[in-house]
């Protein structure tokens, strides 16, 4: 099955639909004739690419608050029709040592990483399933997911979480008896260009130039970063033909799976790069 007839046609219903990889999709979305609902707490992104897409309708939301994502899981059941897709993409970063990381941006990257998504699940998944039509969720999970990498420690915990999350939420999907319509995906890019390094959280105390350090080399990365509508089709792709683990840069990326499951297999403890740093050019 293709793309354009997996989802043409259908409701789509973004989170951090306002740049890099949600910006992608949405974009990308539309193109294949999907309805996109843009979901992002930055007001001036989604009216911006609201405009830019026909159909698009835009919502400003916090996923933080799981109230407020209920609202619009029933909004758009009520005012636009059933979802097909479910993009739970809201993410932010922290830059520096763990101990130094403050307790607020701490709570907050978890609450949008981690506890978003799982807000996003349990507003949508209900009426997903109540609708007796394939429908489809993805969670985005990153490269960052297989890997361990000093100096990101929250935001690489994250993407570890929403990927177990993930490939628990397929097999109790199965266990429940909806698998044959509602499929469960994983989406794990690699570098892919976003403001998210710009915006990310740095430290107030401690040791602020380590943590500013890697907010630079982030920075270098990105400059070589994939373009987020050519993400965007590569992951449409893998996710009509089947695959559970939807890769931006399947070399890189599935290097990175393979180096993750030899350490484990190996029970070998992480090595300390002399210039470590999250570089997709290396896996």
């Amino acid at each position: 099955m293709g793309a354009h007839a997996a989802f043409g046609g259908g409701v789509a219903v973004i989170t951090g639909a306002g740049n890099g990889i949600g910006a992608g999709l949405a974009r990308h979305a539309a193109a294949l004739g999907m309805t996109v609902v843009l979901v992002d707490i930055d007001a001036g992104a989604i009216v911006a690419l609201r405009e830019e897409l026909p159909g698009a309708v835009d919502v400003v939301c916090d996923v933080r608050d799981p109230d407020a994502l209920e609202d619009v899981a029933a909004q758009v059941y009520s005012d636009i029709g059933p979802v097909r897709l479910l993009v739970n993409n809201a993410g932010v970063e922290q830059f520096g040592y763990l101990w130094d990381t403050p307790v607020a941006n701490w709570d907050r990257l978890v609450d949008i990483n981690v506890s978003g998504v799982f807000y996003g699940i349990r507003a949508f998944l209900p009426r997903m399933i109540a609708t007796d039509s394939p429908a489809w969720v993805w969670n985005l999970s990153s490269i960052g997911g297989v890997a361990a990498v000093p100096l990101q420690t929250p935001y690489i915990m994250s993407k570890h979480a929403v990927l177990a999350l993930t490939e628990c939420l397929r097999l109790e999907v199965e266990l429940a008896g909806h698998a044959d319509r509602i499929h469960v995906q994983a989406v794990l890019p690699g570098a892919v260009k976003s403001n998210i390094f710009e915006a990310a959280g740095g430290v107030d105390d401690g040791d602020v130039g380590a943590a500013e350090s890697q907010r630079a080399a982030m920075l270098d990365i990105k400059a070589e970063a994939m373009d987020p509508l050519e993400a965007a089709q590569v992951v449409f792709e893998q996710a009509a033909a089947g695959e559970f683990y939807l890769l931006t840069q399947p070399e890189y990326v599935g290097n990175a799976m393979s180096e993750r499951a030899a350490i484990l297999a190996d029970r070998r403890a992480p090595v300390l790069r002399t210039k470590q740093r999250f570089d997709p050019a290396r896996h």
